[in-house]
Formats: C-alpha cells, structure tokens, sequence
C-alpha cells in the first residue's frame, strides 16, 4: 500500500471514529412499530381463545422489545446526528415499547385474577389492533411519504378514541350487582388496555409531530 492511500484509510478511520455513520432511525421505528403490531394481533388471538400458550408468547414478545428498545436508545444516544428531531424519536421509541408493557401486564394480571377474556377485552384488543397496524403503516412511508404517514397517525388516534368509548360502555355494564370482588378485577384489566391505547394515541402524536417538522 503506498502512502497516499495509506493516508487516505487513516483519514476514512478517523472520520468514523469522529463521525460515525448515522443509524437508519426510519428503519429503526418501522421494525419496532411492525414488532409492536405483531404482538398486539398475538394479544387478539389470546382474547379469542384465552390460550395460555398465546399468553407467553406475548410474555417473550416483551422481553425481545425491552433489548430492542435499548438497542435503539443506545444507537440514538451515540448518533452524531439524526434525520429528525431527537426528542421525538426518543419518545416514539419508548412509547412503542410501553404498548407491549401493557399487553403483558393484561395477560399476566389476567392469570393472577383467574379471568377469562371477555368480549370488551376482545373488542379492546381489536381496536388497539387497528390503531398498531395504522403506526406500523405510518412509520414505514414516514422517509417517502410524510403526508399519507400523518394520515395514519389520525387513523391510529381514531383507534385509540373507540378503546376509550368502549371502556365506558364496558364499566356501565360492568358496575351492575354487588359482586364487588369481581368488578374491581375486571375494571383493572380493562384499564390496562385503556393505557396501552393511550400509549398509542401518544406515539400517534409524535408521528404527526415528526412529519409537520420533515414537511
């Protein structure tokens, strides 16, 4: 090797070490946004069946979000820079990971209390399914197409509004006799839906953020 190029592969060693090259933190978002609808459609399956074997399925989903969740973190803390603001991809990141949080706590709560899937927890799930699979959408056109990924932003916030309606339906009836016991049981499962959603409608936000700064 003479000295130019010698020089040349000191110089490129240098520049990485100062400047290393940039994460694809639009790939980043739409893989852990599509592992976030994987797991909520797992969550599906397990209101529909109450299968226990969904149910850890969903357990080892939260455990695979927590590496990647730091993995992301890391690679965001370590960037020299970022093709969108820092904050919001902080954000996306974590809120994306707290659905998952959710998902297992409603499973793992639901075998600690002895309870079986109910149509509300069904029809909770499905609507939390929707509003994933509109973030999944909107994350991976986010880089090509900004203006149809705030479409899917207001579809997964839609998603989001039907939980909470179906959550006040669901305590009406709920809160009818005197098994009191049961009530409060049922109630706090229905709550940890209700989170997961209100996570969802938060990462909704942060998507339309994300795009009124890129357009």
């Amino acid at each position: 090797m003479n000295a130019i190029a010698s020089n040349q592969t000191m110089l490129a060693r240098l520049f990485e070490r100062f400047f290393p090259k940039m994460p694809d933190f639009f790939v980043m978002l739409h893989e852990q946004s599509a592992q976030v609808e994987k797991t909520v459609g797992l969550l599906v399956r397990y209101m529909e069946s109450g299968d226990p074997a969904i149910g850890e399925q969903i357990k080892d989903d939260e455990h695979a979000a927590d590496k990647v969740k730091v993995h992301n973190i890391h690679a965001l803390n370590e960037s020299f820079s970022t093709p969108m603001d820092r904050e919001d991809i902080y954000r996306a990141i974590t809120h994306l990971d707290e659905i998952i949080n959710f998902c297992k706590d409603t499973v793992q709560e639901m075998d600690a209390l002895g309870l079986k899937p109910d149509r509300f927890t069904l029809e909770m799930s499905q609507y939390l399914h929707e509003g994933t699979v509109s973030l999944r959408n909107g994350y991976e056109r986010l880089s090509s197409n900004p203006q149809e990924a705030s479409t899917d932003a207001d579809l997964a916030r839609r998603a989001e509004r039907k939980v909470e309606k179906l959550y006040r339906v669901a305590l009406a009836e709920l809160f009818q006799g005197d098994d009191y016991i049961h009530m409060f049981k049922r109630r706090e499962i229905y709550r940890h839906l209700t989170n997961a959603s209100e996570r969802m409608a938060h990462c909704a936000n942060t998507l339309h953020d994300i795009v009124v700064k890129m357009v």
